[in-house]
């Protein structure tokens, strides 16, 4: 009933908010993701995105649609493995980054050593700036992490935007410089924050400094500061401060997959792993069901 090319494309498009990003990740021109979408939305009967030429939205079904797409696709990549016998070996060294520590990450990595128990998986969390540099020395195969802007690397997982974030009684002095909860370099959030508050000659003094995301949670929660964070990522507990405290956008930000430079077995095994975090991209937001 469903086309697993359409689900694969409705899945791409739910994940970027994005017709053009989707396109750009499947390799399909953007007529095609609107066809697909459009014969999805005609075999279930219902409306998947609400969409205009500014946004693009999941209605409630295709919020539904979205742990159905998810697991019809696995299921049929698992039937697919058993009869064409195919097993994935060797060594795999997988780099996510902080921002997914408080995720439904580890469902993904479970499917995944369920499905290719013969892999070797080896995980390393880190700062995003870190991770790349560890790609780029060749220590890891495959990464998962934030990327600058204009960083044209890796394939997008979703695009999202950059806010201020903080305990909700915490109240700043206009007068006196902004106290920072940041990652320490190379930390993207970190950069892009102290950038933001340069270009509004905004003074700033760093509160806290903490390479572990718990570290930095548990420092805006006693209300030491404000930090910059994924806008669908917020931690429990912590709320966006408001617009009339005066700090300046912080731009967007994507997530991304990676790959390294190895061939053979170790590159099979980074494939799948992407593959695996590409369809089940949904997993990794917070405000996402299923």
């Amino acid at each position: 009933m469903y086309d697993p090319s359409h689900l694969r494309t409705f899945l791409a498009v739910a994940q970027t908010l994005s017709f053009t990003q989707a396109a750009r990740r499947l390799g399909l021109r953007q007529s095609t993701v609107s066809q697909h979408v459009r014969r999805l939305e005609d075999a279930t009967g219902r409306q998947l995105f609400s969409r205009d030429t500014h946004s693009v939205e999941l209605t409630e079904d295709g919020e539904a649609m979205l742990g159905f797409a998810r697991r019809l696709l696995e299921v049929q990549e698992q039937a697919t493995a058993f009869f064409t016998g195919t097993r994935l070996r060797g060594r795999l060294r997988f780099g996510a980054s902080e921002d997914f520590v408080l995720t439904r990450l580890p469902e993904i990595l479970e499917r995944f050593r369920s499905d290719h128990p013969e892999v070797d998986l080896e995980l390393t969390v880190e700062l995003s700036g870190t991770l790349h540099e560890q790609l780029a020395a060749g220590k890891l195969d495959l990464v998962l992490a934030k990327r600058r802007p204009q960083d044209p690397r890796g394939e997008l997982v979703w695009h999202d935007r950059l806010v201020w974030i903080g305990a909700e009684r915490l109240r700043l002095d206009p007068d006196r410089p902004v106290p920072l909860i940041v990652y320490p370099p190379p930390g993207i959030t970190r950069a892009l924050a102290l950038e933001a508050l340069e270009r509004e000659g905004r003074a700033w003094r760093i509160a806290c400094t903490s390479g572990s995301l718990n570290g930095l949670i548990a420092a805006a929660r006693a209300g030491l500061g404000v930090m910059a964070h994924s806008h669908g990522l917020v931690p429990p507990g912590l709320v966006r401060v408001p617009d009339r405290a005066g700090l300046p956008e912080l731009g967007e930000v994507d997530f991304v997959v990676v790959h390294g430079r190895r061939h053979g077995a170790e590159r099979g095994a980074a494939d799948a792993l992407a593959a695996a975090i590409l369809s089940g991209g949904d997993r990794l937001h917070p405000g996402r069901r299923g």
